[in-house]
This record gives C-alpha cells, structure tokens and sequence, in this order.
C-alpha cells in the first residue's frame, strides 16, 4: 500500500473511531448487545426486540449485529413494567412505542435542519459543510435540546389533563359509568395557502423553507393564542382543533385575518371550520367532520371563512358572528352541501 493510500486508511479508521464516540456519547455507552442478549436480559422472546425496534421507525437488525446498548434494555424493560402495572395488551404497548418513534424521527430531523441551515445563513457555509459542523457540536448540543423535549412533554401532557379534567369532572360528580363515547366534540378546521404550488414554483430552497417556515409558525401563533391545538401541518395546509365552537370561530377568523399567516409575500389562506365528534388517534383526528372540513376549505374564497350549516347554527346567537349562507355545491363523497360564510360581526 502507498503512503497516500496509507493516508487515506488512516483518515476513514479517525472518521470510523470520530463516529463510534459521537454514537457513545449520544446512546450513554456502547452498543454491544444482540437481540437474543437483549430478549435473555427482558425474558422475552426475540421478536419482541425487533418488533420494539420496528415500532421506533429504526432500520432492521440481524440477530448477530451487536447494536443495543445498556439504554436501549432499560428503556425497554421499563416499558414492559409499565405494561404489567397498567395491563397494557402488546398493541398498545406498540402504539406508544411507535408514537414515540414517529415523532421523534421528524423532531431530530426539524431540529437538525433548522440548525443546519441557521449555519447556512449565519455562517455561510456550504450545506454539506454545515452538516459536518453540527456533527461536531452535537455533543453541546443535544443535552439542551433534549432538557426542552422533556419540559415541553411535561407542559403539553399537564395541559392534556387539564383539559380533560375540566371537560369531564361532570361525570365523576354525577357518577356516571359504562361506555365513553370515544369520539369528542370538537370544533376541526383547515386552513389552506391559496395557489401554494404556483406561488412558490420559482423559489431557491431557502426561500421555500422560509415561506413554509413563516406560514407554520404564524398559523400556530394563532390557534395557540386563541387556546386551540395544531394537530399537524401538511406542507401548505394546517388542521386544528378546538373544545368549544365558538374559540374554533375565532381561530378560524384569526387565521383569515392574521398578516403573519400570509407571510411577507402577501399570501392569502383560505380557511374552515365545522363541529362534530372526532376520533383521536396516532396524533390526528379522523371523522366526518374532518372530511367536511377539508372538503369546505377547498372551495373558500380567498381570506375567508366557510362552516357547514349544522355549525352556523350553533353560533347564529353569538353576537360576535355574522354568518351568511352561500349556495349549495355537490362534493364528490359527500354530496349537497350548504357552506356558509362565518365573519365578524359589525360593531359600528
């Protein structure tokens, strides 16, 4: 072998020794087990590991790869405690896992390319080069972000039960019993940017990341604001929910009127809202009403606001809305339907 090739062996054997730190640093110690090892340790079977490691979203692992730290067996044997203490069946047990997994994988990634392009922007560096910088700094990094996801997890599940402590401290002083209906009531809406694809098709990647960044988070300054919940974002859409119809009315109305949701280009957003009983599950909502409301955004005006009639009745007595109807269009799916248009009312 040649000097230069020496070299070059030599600088990938430092990169190779450079990441195995990094992945100690970032797992609490080395990765030293196998599956088998770790179904010994938990008293399980084997499948139980892979099918845990699936549910995380982590990519599959022979049984003879040596891949699983210390952490990764205690994570896991708290989780089969929590199942014995609670009487969790083994799909639950894998609901949490993979929720904790899907929303973890796009966080790390959120995270990761916001700090990657600040580098980009602040510093000037390359893209790739920028990667490379915050491997480097993740060691600093990753203990603070990591203190945030476990206050912020605290703070939305206080504000989780503090909901639902209100909304339901009725039936224990009635004490009510048998079946819960699984689906609650819920104000759900969208709101759309209009003509997102045309719109945007000029722009560089920095500038497309800046419009979607600036859209986001001035629809959630909005919903938060008025005390609703984002349930998740789709590229150029939002969908939110809220307790009661009339703090959906006023988000719905915010998002239509809030400059911030039309960022600096002077994009407008077309918006919807409908109440009915929704079933929450894997972080969204699904039921008719979600499906009403999707399709109701889809034919708004520009910076306005559509409910259904079922909705408009419910706040045709609340002094703060005007509503006028609008005619009635067949919607694939769903046929007639009656959209009305919600506004302020005129306060002179």
């Amino acid at each position: 072998m040649s000097s230069e090739e020496d070299r070059e062996a030599g600088a990938v054997d430092d990169q190779a020794v450079d990441d195995q730190g990094l992945d100690d640093h970032l797992l609490g110690g080395p990765a030293a087990r196998t599956a088998p090892e770790v179904a010994a340790d938990l008293g399980t079977g084997v499948e139980f590991v892979h099918e845990s490691w699936r549910a995380l979203g982590l990519s599959a692992v022979d049984d003879d790869e040596r891949i699983f730290t210390d952490e990764d067996v205690r994570a896991l044997q708290e989780i089969l405690q929590l199942a014995d203490d609670q009487h969790l069946d083994q799909g639950t047990v894998t609901t949490l896992l993979r929720s904790t997994g899907h929303t973890m994988d796009r966080l790390v990634l959120w995270q990761a390319e916001a700090l990657v392009g600040d580098l980009v922007e602040q510093q000037g560096l390359d893209p790739v080069a920028a990667r490379l910088e915050l491997l480097e700094r993740l060691p600093v990094i990753a203990p603070v972000l990591e203190r945030q996801l476990t206050h912020a997890w605290r703070r939305q599940l206080a504000a989780y039960a503090g909901r639902y402590a209100v909304e339901f401290s009725h039936a224990r002083e009635q004490g009510v019993s048998g079946h819960a209906e699984l689906r609650l009531a819920r104000a759900v809406g969208f709101a759309d940017i209009v003509d997102f694809t045309k719109r945007t098709a000029g722009f560089e990647s920095i500038e497309l990341a800046h419009f979607v960044q600036d859209f986001e988070s001035g629809a959630r300054d909005v919903i938060s604001a008025a005390g609703a919940r984002v349930v998740k974002t789709i590229g150029d859409a939002v969908l939110y929910v809220a307790d009661n119809v009339a703090t959906g009315a006023e988000v719905a109305l915010g998002l239509a009127e809030a400059p911030t949701t039309r960022g600096e280009h002077g994009v407008p957003v077309r918006v919807s809202l409908v109440w009915g009983r929704v079933l929450a599950r894997f972080g969204d909502v699904f039921g008719p009403s979600v499906n009403l409301a999707a399709r109701l955004v889809d034919i708004a005006d520009p910076g306005s606001v559509l409910v259904d009639r079922g909705t408009a009745g419910l706040l045709a007595d609340d002094a703060r809305f005007a509503l006028t109807a609008r005619p009635g269009v067949e919607v694939q799916g769903l046929g007639a339907i009656e959209p009305v248009q919600l506004q302020r009312a005129y306060r002179g």
